[in-house]
């Protein structure tokens, strides 16, 4: 099964007939497996009509930078090819997917933050950590307040300290 992947992206193979697109390297491997598109996008959670935009080359339909990498990605290791080598193809062809370092000021001293550090929205994924600490804290609160103004049965306050909230 690597004998095949091996072959198209050897060396020879990319010097001989002008070497093979990403999309269509990733095609090739795919059908040579016997899979569909749906099939794949099954296994590797990716669309079928993205896959069918990636084998086609067509990148104006596809996300750019790292989502784009994370894609290729995935359906190489799915096909059980050299990883690092469509990577560089796809780099060829599209320009730079790697993740750039973004540089932060904070009082002075400068840092650098990973882009893949920070949530969709851009905020960095400790706030997220933030919120829920805050909504378990308030649910405590709630619970409490719920127990000593007597909303809840004794049935349900298990341990003593719970019953110990009760006035």
């Amino acid at each position: 099964m690597s004998d095949l992947s091996d072959d198209l992206l050897s060396p020879a193979a990319a010097s001989g007939a002008e070497s093979l697109s990403v999309g269509e390297t990733l095609k090739r491997l795919r059908e040579t497996r016997g899979l569909t598109l749906p099939e794949v996008s099954a296994r590797i959670k990716y669309s079928a009509v993205q896959l069918g935009y990636l084998e086609s080359c067509d990148w104006s339909r596809l996300p750019e930078g790292v989502p784009l990498r994370g894609l290729v990605r995935n359906y190489t290791r799915f096909l059980g090819a050299d990883t690092d080598a469509l990577l560089r193809l796809l780099d060829q062809a599209v320009g730079s997917t790697r993740p750039t370092p973004v540089a932060s000021s904070s009082l002075g001293t400068r840092r650098v933050i990973q882009q893949s550090d920070k949530s969709a929205r851009g905020e960095p994924a400790h706030r997220t950590w933030a919120w829920l600490l805050l909504l378990l804290v308030l649910f405590a609160v709630a619970g409490v307040y719920a127990i000593n103004r007597g909303w809840v049965p004794d049935e349900w306050l298990i341990f003593d300290w719970l019953k110990a909230l009760r006035p």
